[in-house]
């Protein structure tokens, strides 16, 4: 793409041809505040609901490492033991905490742009080893929508922080002199309503950061009316190739249809200029059948094709004209022009027949209706 169209305003709505490609890309609309506020909130809930019985249970495995045997001060494996076992229960009593964590965060990241695998995504780009791409996305206007979210939710962050612990600093100071098990539910207690209140935080930069993504993903799909152009030529076709395309196409149908003239019963000339393909099967309670037609050069066909396969040829000017005006290939004939073409196969297969032979004097002139009289330009007479 030249220069100038590379520098066109993208101000054209993007198609689905360009929508698709970018999801084959991987780019699609994703928010990451969103994904953080759900997990927060998913923990905060079970936190809330768990979090004193879950803190209990901990302490509980960690106070039961200090409690051992005197014989077990000499054991060199007590260490490692101790702690792998300890470590594992820990990890088998938060699991919980964690499977929610991560279910929260894959249900998540498709509530906006859907779920999408993309190869391509993963490939390694040289664009992302270019340095003066890496400045522009650390200078750039994206970096610093970034950094103002980063510190929007820094601050709000961090003030909810201070007011849990500034409005819980007695209750806090307390929990030294409690019971261990009185202590961790309370700690707990404090943690999960502090995560509440944090996760409203997130809540608010998620809020702000989902309509952004919205913009900024459909403002990069938005597309250059050059590229509009350029993405109909390549779907629709260059002329030149639809032009090559449909020749081809008119030529199988040629030769198909010319193929067709062996099934005939009879041709019906004009007899230089038309001529039409019928077929009739008498044992169906069907009207003859047009197989092939054509004018001209394609007429020509026709009757080549049919001395080859030894079709009768019957000239009727006024009935090929008719006809081939009135009747699609592969459609049987007009119901008013049944008895013309009666006579026509009548005469035919006296021809073919064994025990009737029929001369030239016995040879009919079809009668056809005057609304159905065509001039070889096709209008009628």
């Amino acid at each position: 793409m030249s220069d100038e169209s590379s520098s066109e305003e993208r101000t054209e709505e993007p198609t689905a041809k360009r929508l698709e490609k970018a999801r084959e890309d991987g780019q699609v609309v994703r928010s990451q505040e969103l994904s953080v506020a759900a997990m927060m909130i998913g923990a905060a809930l079970f936190m809330y609901l768990f979090g004193s019985y879950l803190l209990i249970r901990i302490g509980e495995i960690f106070a039961r490492g200090f409690v051992f045997d005197r014989k077990d001060v000499f054991d060199s494996n007590l260490l490692p033991t101790t702690f792998g076992s300890h470590a594992l229960e820990s990890m088998i009593v938060a699991l919980p905490l964690f499977a929610l964590t991560v279910i929260i965060a894959f249900a998540a990241a498709g509530l906006l742009g859907g779920y999408n695998l993309s190869v391509k995504a993963l490939a390694p780009k040289a664009s992302k080893l270019n340095p003066i791409q890496g400045l522009k996305r650390i200078f750039g206007m994206k970096a610093l929508v970034d950094l103002s979210k980063a510190v929007l939710k820094f601050g709000l962050v961090g003030s909810v922080l201070y007011f849990v612990v500034s409005s819980n600093f007695d209750a806090l100071v307390g929990l030294g002199f409690s019971e261990v098990q009185a202590a961790m539910s309370g700690a707990g207690e404090m943690i999960a309503n502090g995560v509440v209140l944090v996760t409203l935080t997130l809540i608010v930069a998620a809020g702000i950061d989902i309509p952004y993504q919205i913009y900024e993903h459909n403002k990069k799909m938005k597309m250059t009316k050059q590229e509009i152009k350029d993405e109909f030529k390549d779907t629709e076709g260059r002329p030149e190739v639809k032009a090559q395309i449909r020749r081809k196409q008119r030529e199988m149908a040629m030769a198909l249809m010319i193929e067709a003239v062996g099934d005939a019963d009879v041709i019906v000339v004009n007899p230089d200029h038309f001529a039409v393909a019928l077929s009739y099967d008498p044992s169906s309670a069907g009207a003859p059948m047009l197989v092939a037609k054509g004018v001209d050069f394609l007429a020509q066909g026709i009757r080549e094709r049919a001395k080859e396969e030894g079709v009768p040829v019957f000239s009727a000017p006024t009935l090929a004209r008719a006809l081939y005006f009135t009747t699609d290939i592969k459609e049987p004939i007009p119901e008013s022009l049944y008895y013309a073409v009666a006579q026509v196969i009548a005469y035919v297969f006296s021809l073919n027949s064994f025990n009737k032979g029929a001369t030239e004097a016995d040879k009919p002139n079809p009668e056809v209706p005057l609304d159905m009289r065509y001039n070889s330009d096709g209008t009628l007479q």
